[in-house]
């Protein structure tokens, strides 16, 4: 079969299984956007604290890289005895793996502000906590939103993996097609994760270069 035919075939059986594949795909946008979600709000306070203490630093920096060398599935596993099969443990496994790119670069995006820009904001009378979220915040959140677009990108492909514990999405279709030699089925399942994958990719693009641009304009009004 020619790829346009291999193509037509997976376009068919999307079509012919069109309320399934709605609800798997909701499943997916759900596991990869919860878990991001989650990373954010436990990732971002941790990389401010980091950036405060040394000794929180090391601890939380060297927890963040275990996470992430740790295998999804194996995380999976470890979670599964106290939270059984589903979204749950599945959630718990792609939470883990988003959490170190939006860490890393929460801690990178606050340590490169510019000491000038600080010691301007001091010279205004600013306090510690007004110049994180007057200064240091603004200006490193382009690089912070660097980070949680890398693990949301990286999470669309990790969501696959939920299908071994009964946590649905996209991996269904995936995985029943490699089990079944069914291509059209496995197809029916990876297009639309790639196109899922390069679309959350080029949208948060877009946000990154805008929140860029406030950036510039934030160090314009902190050094002027």
């Amino acid at each position: 079969m020619s790829v346009l035919g291999t193509l037509d075939a997976a376009l068919t059986y999307i079509l012919s299984h069109f309320d399934t594949f709605l609800t798997l795909l909701r499943e997916h946008l759900a596991l990869v956007l919860v878990s991001v979600v989650l990373a954010i709000v436990v990732a971002i306070p941790l990389g401010v604290l980091a950036t405060r203490n040394k000794q929180v630093k090391r601890v939380v920096m060297s927890v963040g890289n275990v996470a992430q060398t740790v295998p999804t599935l194996a995380i999976i596993a470890l979670v599964f005895p106290l939270l059984g099969l589903g979204f749950l443990p599945s959630l718990v496994g792609l939470f883990t793996y988003a959490l170190l790119p939006i860490l890393t670069n929460t801690v990178a995006g606050l340590e490169d502000v510019d000491e000038s820009t600080v010691a301007a904001a001091r010279g205004m009378g600013m306090t510690e906590n007004q110049i994180l979220r007057k200064i240091k915040l603004p200006l490193a959140l382009p690089v912070i939103f660097a980070g949680i677009r890398t693990s949301a990108v990286l999470n669309v492909g990790t969501a696959y993996l939920a299908f071994f514990i009964g946590g649905g999405g996209l991996g269904v279709w995936v995985i029943t097609g490699i089990s079944l030699f069914d291509t059209p089925q496995l197809l029916a399942g990876a297009i639309p994760g790639a196109l899922l994958a390069i679309g959350l990719d080029l949208l948060f693009a877009l946000i990154e270069r805008r929140l860029g641009t406030n950036s510039a304009q934030t160090q314009t009004i902190a050094t002027g």
